[in-house]
């Protein structure tokens, strides 16, 4: 084979090469972030675990046919706290379906299911939002698992519970303690 003029040995593509005067920049900024990251809001879940579980089918197996209507059924949501030391809370979800049907049980559904947190460098007054609003809301997806398995379990249709807004519940809750004059329980409840 003959060489055309035009085959020229190829040289291989130059590697990009980076500059050095940015990495001088980018430890100044480094060292200010890792120092607001220090100072910054946490919130952990240290534990998460069921407190206690309970599923009644007292009509079963009557209750259970399938030529009869849909039961009514009623859903309760109620959030419990206890603080356990200055930076550590354990939150409970306390979640009940009351399914009837003219006027008789069908199931009753109860589940506490809970939370062990620890925060810091959280204002006083984010404090209580933050129990009772944002660790709920990590518990919630958890707990509706939970409702959903005992019900279908029990012979009906997995219930799908919808999230709560949990920060509607925390400021009701509030309003109705700057209501009272007495001190305000440690238990949201929303129907």
């Amino acid at each position: 084979m003959a060489k055309k003029k035009d085959d020229k040995p190829k040289k291989p593509a130059k590697k990009p090469t980076k500059k050095k005067a940015a990495a001088p920049e980018a430890k100044q900024q480094a060292a200010p972030q890792g120092a607001q990251d220090a100072q910054a809001p946490m919130l952990r879940i240290l534990a998460q675990y069921t407190k206690d579980a309970s599923f009644e089918n007292p009509n079963a197996p009557d209750s259970l046919r399938a030529d009869q209507a849909a039961p009514a059924i009623n859903i309760n949501i109620e959030i419990g706290r206890q603080m356990l030391d200055g930076n550590t809370v354990e939150v409970v979800l306390m979640l009940s379906a009351k399914a009837e049907r003219d006027g008789k049980a069908v199931f009753l559904c109860e589940l506490e299911y809970a939370g062990l947190f620890a925060f810091a460098n959280v204002a006083d007054e984010h404090i209580q939002p933050m129990i009772l609003i944002e660790c709920p809301r990590l518990l919630f997806p958890f707990a509706r698992q939970i409702m959903a398995e005992m019900t279908q379990n029990g012979g009906y249709p997995p219930i799908l519970l919808e999230p709560p807004d949990f920060s509607a519940m925390f400021r009701d809750e509030m309003l109705r303690r700057a209501d009272t004059s007495g001190p305000g329980n440690e238990t949201i409840t929303v129907n």
